[in-house]
């Protein structure tokens, strides 16, 4: 359908562009990783991660979505690639979130927030998109009838 070939590089476009621009200067994007991996090494009891490690982490992950975004303008295993994008910004929701933040930077982190919100849903939405092929489910329900058809008429 054409509005798949049209609606997918558009829903990608701002996570291709968001993933270069953490993997060219991640140090723009680092005083909130820095917040989201110590949260994380805290909850697993690990050591916190230094400056180097947390800027190589914001590296990857724009690398990855950045990838994971070019995979889906370009239509190859755009399911995959659309959940992936979907899992690679749920972390940004959750170091973006508002409501533990001080009051002066609750508006621009409650806009980031909402952001990434609405890319998760983007991102499911076009993951969920089976092509007008039948789904997983639909196969498995069409398997077993063909199975209980075989079983009543051996028995026959």
């Amino acid at each position: 359908m054409l509005l798949r070939h049209i609606a997918r590089p558009l829903l990608a476009s701002s996570f291709i562009y968001d993933g270069v621009q953490a993997a060219r200067k991640p140090s723009e994007h680092v005083a909130a990783a820095r917040t989201g991996s110590a949260l994380a090494t805290k909850a697993l009891g690990a050591e916190p991660l230094s400056e180097k490690q947390v800027a190589t982490l914001v590296r990857a992950h724009g690398i990855a979505t950045a990838t994971a975004g070019t995979l889906l303008a370009l239509g190859k295993a755009p399911r995959a690639s659309a959940l992936a994008l979907a899992l690679l910004t749920l972390p940004l929701a959750a170091v973006n979130q508002p409501f533990t933040a001080p009051k002066d930077e609750r508006p621009a982190r409650t806009e980031r927030f909402l952001r990434n919100l609405a890319s998760v849903g983007a991102a499911l939405i076009a993951g969920a998109d089976l092509e007008g092929r039948p789904g997983l489910s639909w196969r498995v329900q069409q398997a077993r009838a063909a199975r209980a058809e075989v079983k009543a008429a051996k028995a026959d």
